[in-house]
C-alpha cells in the first residue's frame, strides 16, 4: 500500500542526502518521481545536500497545490510513480493535506524530509501536521553533534555567534553559514543555556556543578 512516510531530524543529519539517495535508487529502477522543494539553501527550485550534491525541483511556494500541479501533469501524460518533498517543516498545513491526499487518491508513495521544531523547540505547523497523518515517522539514524560531543537534538539561530530566541520563524540560513545569521545544532542542555560553541569558547567554561540555593545550606559547629 502506498505510504506518506516522513523523515525527520535536526540540522546537519543528512535528511536532503538521504532524499537524493531515494531519487538515484529508484529512478536507476525506470521509475520517475515528482520532487517538491520550498527554500532550500541551493536556491528556487532545487534540491540539495550540504555532500554538494543537488538537483532540480517543482517549487513548493506558498498557495502551491500539490495535489493539483500532479493530477495536472498526469492529465497532460505526464509520469509520476512516486513524490518526493524536502524541507517539509516550510509547507503549510494545507499543503501536507494534499500529499495525503496524493497517497490516497493518487496511490503514490510520498517521502517528506523536515526538521520537526524550530530555533524556539516549537513545531513548525507543516511538521506538525505531518506527525498527525503520516503512516510512518522515521528518525534519521545519522546523529548530528552538539559542540560538546552529546547527540544534537535541537536547533539554535545564531546571530554574531549568539543564540537567539525571538524572530521570525523562517529564515533560510546553514549550519555552516558564513553570514552573519546562522544554525547551529545543540544537544537539549547546551539549547536550555542558549551556549553555542562559540559562546563556549569565550566563557571559557569550567566543569558544569549543580546549582545551589545558598539560603538553603546549613553549617555545622566543628
Amino acid at each position: 500500500m502506498p505510504e506518506l512516510v516522513f523523515f525527520s531530524g535536526t540540522m546537519d543529519c543528512g535528511k536532503s542526502t538521504l532524499a537524493l539517495q531515494i531519487e538515484h535508487n529508484r529512478s536507476a529502477r525506470g521509475l520517475q518521481g515528482m520532487i517538491f522543494t520550498r527554500d532550500d539553501r541551493a536556491g528556487e527550485g532545487k534540491l540539495s545536500s550540504r555532500l554538494g550534491l543537488v538537483t532540480d525541483a517543482v517549487e513548493a511556494a506558498e498557495g502551491f497545490d500539490l495535489y493539483a500541479h500532479l493530477v495536472e501533469t498526469l492529465s497532460q501524460g505526464g509520469r509520476c510513480d512516486y513524490v518526493i518533498a524536502d524541507e517539509a517543516q516550510f509547507l503549510a498545513p494545507e499543503q501536507i493535506d494534499q500529499l495525503a491526499r496524493v497517497v490516497d487518491d493518487l496511490e503514490l508513495d510520498v517521502f517528506a524530509f523536515g526538521i520537526t521544531t524550530d530555533f524556539r523547540s516549537k513545531l513548525f505547523p507543516g511538521s506538525q501536521r505531518l506527525v498527525e497523518l503520516a503512516d510512518r515517522i522515521e528518525v534519521l539514524q545519522v546523529e548530528a553533534l552538539c559542540w560538546c560531543g552529546a547527540r544534537a537534538t535541537h536547533n539554535a539561530r545564531t546571530v554574531g555567534g549568539r543564540m537567539v530566541v525571538e524572530g521570525a520563524q523562517v529564515v533560510v540560513g546553514d549550519v555552516d553559514a558564513s553570514s552573519d545569521i546562522g544554525y547551529e545544532v545543540l544537544c537539549r542542555r547546551h539549547h536550555r543555556r542558549r551556549m553555542t560553541a562559540a559562546s563556549a569558547r569565550a566563557a571559557a567554561l569550567s566543569p558544569d556543578v549543580l546549582p545551589v540555593d545558598a539560603g538553603g545550606v546549613r553549617g555545622s559547629a566543628v
